[in-house]
């Protein structure tokens, strides 16, 4: 279903008053939009008499955060009733609830596998984690250069023989600013923070978790 300007103005209010499924201070305009076109159809009055699933694994997202994942978030549960809207975190749970018989010796979770993903999906996925994670360093440092703790000095100012922390090389600075616009070009300086603690754990855990299936240790975040 294509999405009506109707639906997309009410995807950009919802993330005007940070109502669900904004309320964690990320974009999710494209959820958002997919909820609205939910809407419209459980409102429409030509479809009387049809009931209505919205299914889910997004628990953050559109579920009650402090409570019972299987109920829907405060900012949504208007959308939802007992017999014409559900509202379901499993698919297996959906299925079982409109038809038991289609989930008997298809869908049983102790059977239940999923695909694995292609090792250029896993690859890509760790580039642009890479990217953003360098990104965000970046970020801070130029935040640094900026106040004033971080001096940028030629190479004869530099000290060979230690790491400073408080000095950076000019040339390579203009080299990483280079490579922040390329970034920047790539992802779109929206997609690219700022971050939260939350966001960094988040980041720097898929960093690590896709590193070590690709062979690296535990814990690697080297940029």
């Amino acid at each position: 279903m294509e999405p009506t300007d109707s639906v997309k103005l009410r995807a950009a209010q919802r993330a005007i008053e940070k109502k669900a499924p904004f309320h964690r201070g990320r974009n999710e305009i494209a959820d958002a939009v997919i909820l609205e076109v939910y809407a419209d159809c459980v409102r429409d009055k030509s479809l009387k008499g049809v009931r209505f699933a919205f299914v889910t694994h997004n628990k953050d997202d559109f579920s009650e955060p402090n409570g019972d994942k299987r109920l829907p978030h405060p900012d949504v549960a208007a959308l939802f009733s007992r017999v014409k809207s559900l509202y379901f975190i499993s698919l297996k749970e959906a299925l079982s609830r409109i038809n038991p018989g289609l989930v008997v010796g298809i869908m049983d979770e102790e059977d239940w596998s999923e695909e694995q993903r292609e090792l250029s999906e896993i690859a890509n996925a760790l580039n642009e984690l890479f990217d953003k994670v360098w990104y965000g360093r970046h970020v801070e440092i130029a935040d640094s250069v900026e106040s004033g703790k971080i001096k940028v000095v030629g190479k004869r100012e530099y000290p060979v023989e230690k790491l400073n922390q408080n000095l950076i090389r000019r040339d390579i600075w203009e080299s990483a600013k280079k490579a922040a616009r390329r970034v920047e070009k790539k992802y779109g300086v929206e997609n690219l923070g700022p971050w939260d603690e939350f966001d960094w754990g988040m980041l720097s855990g898929r960093l690590s978790a896709l590193r070590w299936v690709l062979g690296e240790e535990w814990d690697v975040l080297d940029i």
